[in-house]
């Protein structure tokens, strides 16, 4: 046989309709050439063989004769024609496949054994196909968003936008955004700090993050409320801290009982505002409790400050931070509460020889945050539309608290106690008829409702059962109708799988 070989003898795949016909050439010469159909160093055919017999273009040819050796796959050698290149190993185990790939053995790589301990309470949320449905806790009023408002914004400032904001960022955040938000929690919380103190990030997930990965060490102890945020012990347990469940009572997170359980923690966290979920506010002696021994243990405080805003009599009370000289305390806000959830930035207010540090560790993470949506939620602010939004947030939640609490002292006597929220986005319900919150949160999901088990923020700590009810996010007439569902799906048998009949 000559060194060039037929091509009637490659057996061609014939081409489907919709493939691009340079691309099934392409492909199906790859597969000739790892099955040992064409051999290393056999001549190719021709251009103008392959385009005469399957009526291809010459163009058409080139381009996948082109690909093929930019790829490694030929080499051309000048007034001699295309061959495939030497060296590349073909024939079994490269099996001919349809479209032509290795077949290697199966990797058995594997996540790492950190991860996979982790991974397994890790819950995916599933992308939004609905809003304001009852009792959605995660999300605030969508539905009264000033969406055209915000529509105008982004026209003007993506419209006025120097080049320069399609560049690379600043790894601390959009400057005009981080003195935004400086002033915001200097007048509103009472921070005290520069706009040099914050760094912008995306939420409070990688705020945790970054703080988890660059404050600890593997085995360090760190304080978590129990009950508590999940998503910030899994974080804060990925970066390889061992966690110490505190109990929480009237007063927020007992100090006396983290001191006896960890004296020697590296870091706390607390939600002092509204404490999530049991909607306390941390007392003032509680707070300088936390402090003084945070100090004396050279530990870390991280504050998340997540729907501190939203307080329905008097005004939000200050923040951990105001009162902190040492140092200690790292406060953590984001705009997914107070604006829409789909707007990923947050930011951290951190004591100033921390500042060149994490701008640096986040360059590691993801470069900068996004600088045109930084710059969209600047002008926002500070042309008053964000206060203003804030303002009407606070009045529309307070109106909904209402019809919430009124339409279940009507309708769910007996069956659930629900506490009415004096701050925050979401509030308890007690549940008087269910042993079990897990099983009635699971029949009331049964009846369309989304409804979350306090237990599911437990660590260690047994409460009575209760149900995490969301009201920001529903409009009152949907609560109204989530209520009466609910008492009907708390009343009926527990005929679900797994419950007694």
């Amino acid at each position: 046989m000559s060194k060039e070989e037929t091509f009637q003898d490659l057996s061609l795949a014939p081409r489907s309709g919709k493939q691009n016909r340079w691309r099934w050439l392409y492909a199906e010469l790859r597969g000739a050439i790892l099955d040992g159909r064409l051999k290393p160093g056999a001549r190719m055919p021709s251009t103008r063989n392959i385009g005469k017999q399957y009526s291809l273009s010459r163009g058409t040819v080139v381009a996948a004769f082109d690909q093929l050796q930019a790829e490694g796959y030929t080499r051309t050698v000048v007034g001699s024609g295309t061959y495939v290149a030497s060296g590349i190993a073909t024939g079994p185990p490269y099996a001919a496949r349809k479209p032509a790939t290795l077949a290697l053995h199966r990797s058995k790589a594997a996540l790492s054994k950190r991860a996979q301990q982790f991974l397994k309470d890790v819950e995916v949320m599933p992308a939004s196909h609905s809003i304001g449905k009852a009792f959605r806790s995660y999300e605030p009023a969508i539905d009264l968003f000033p969406v055209d408002l915000w529509a105008r914004v982004a026209s003007r400032v993506l419209r006025r936008a120097p080049r320069s904001l399609y560049g690379h960022g600043n790894a601390a955040g959009y400057q005009p955004l981080r003195r935004a938000i400086a002033e915001y929690v200097g007048s509103s919380r009472g921070v005290r700090c520069s706009a040099e103190q914050i760094i912008v990030t995306a939420g409070t997930q990688q705020a945790l993050d970054l703080i988890g990965r660059f404050l600890l060490s593997d085995g360090d102890q760190v304080w978590m409320e129990d009950p508590g945020y999940s998503r910030a012990l899994q974080t804060l347990r990925a970066a390889g801290a061992r966690i110490v469940a505190v109990p929480v009572d009237s007063e927020g997170v007992i100090v006396k009982a983290g001191r006896r359980l960890a004296p020697n923690a590296k870091l706390v966290y607390v939600t002092p505002a509204n404490q999530f979920p049991m909607s306390v506010t941390m007392s003032a002696d509680r707070r300088m409790e936390l402090l003084r021994w945070a100090a004396s243990a050279n530990a870390w405080i991280i504050e998340d400050e997540y729907d501190a805003e939203y307080r329905y009599f008097g005004h939000p009370v200050a923040a951990l931070q105001t009162l902190d000289s040492s140092g200690c305390v790292i406060y953590v806000g984001t705009f997914t509460k107070m604006l829409f959830n789909a707007l990923r930035l947050g930011f951290m207010v951190l004591p100033e020889r921390l500042v060149e540090k994490f701008a640096s560790a986040r360059t590691l993470v993801d470069l900068h945050p996004p600088t045109l949506d930084q710059a969209i939620l600047a002008e926002f602010i500070t042309e008053g539309h964000f206060g203003h939004h804030l303002r009407r947030m606070r009045q529309s939640y307070a109106e909904r608290i209402e019809v919430l609490k009124t339409a279940a002292d009507k309708h769910l006597d007996g069956v659930l106690d629900v506490v009415y929220a004096g701050s925050g986005i979401r509030t308890l319900g007690w549940l008087k008829t269910w042993e079990s919150d897990q099983d009635a949160a699971r029949q009331a999901q049964e009846f369309g409702l989304e409804v979350t088990p306090l237990s599911m923020f437990t660590i260690k700590y047994e409460h009575p059962p209760a149900l995490m009810l969301g009201f920001a996010a529903c409009s009152p007439a949907e609560l109204r109708r989530g209520v009466s569902v609910l008492g009907v799906a708390l009343r009926s048998p527990k005929t679900l799988s797994g419950l007694p009949r």
